[in-house]
């Protein structure tokens, strides 16, 4: 997994818990890294789940909802480190109908050997979609908590549910509904 997901997690922990919370996690963990990421650094998602265990029990917090919330927080990042990547853009289901064919493709070219997971559209018409996330990570939440803050990013607000393909949540199907 890219150090970048990582510098952003741990940043995100101590904007949202504090710096104690940081120290804390890591120092539950036993981390290879130590704790020690570089954004363009590649770490085993192992650690990532660690971090996130270790954070789930200190905060109380469900892992999927922290997900989701890092994906919230990771968007907003992004946009500032990568704005060349939406700023094409100039709805929200474009940029999520745009997911394969284009960013992920930006995304390998500024980090090519990260491991991506793949969104394949069923669906899409001027407000709604329908797409099927897969990836073995199973980080579904962190990938709607990307697509909320999207339609936020745009000032517009969505209904998106999930329904579980398979049961560890490898592959989910996103039903996005936009409206105001």
């Amino acid at each position: 997994m890219k150090g970048i997901i990582f510098t952003e997690f741990l940043e995100m922990v101590e904007e949202t818990f504090g710096l104690e919370s940081v120290d804390t996690i890591i120092e539950g963990a036993s981390l290879p890294s130590e704790g020690a990421y570089t954004a363009v650094g590649t770490y085993d998602f192992n650690e990532m789940v660690q971090l996130l265990t270790a954070l789930s029990t200190k905060t109380e917090i469900p892992v999927g909802d922290l997900l989701f919330e890092f994906g919230q927080y990771l968007f907003n990042s992004l946009v500032k480190i990568h704005p060349e990547v939406i700023s094409a853009y100039t709805n929200p289901l474009g940029l999520l109908y745009s997911i394969e064919d284009h960013i992920h493709v930006q995304v390998k070219k500024l980090y090519p050997d990260a491991e991506l997971p793949t969104f394949k559209v069923l669906e899409k018409t001027k407000d709604k979609m329908e797409l099927v996330y897969a990836s073995s990570r199973g980080l579904y939440r962190l990938a709607h908590g990307l697509m909320t803050k999207t339609f936020e990013h745009f000032g517009t607000h969505a209904k998106i549910s999930c329904k579980l393909l398979k049961e560890d949540g490898t592959e989910v199907q996103f039903s996005i509904l936009q409206h105001g």
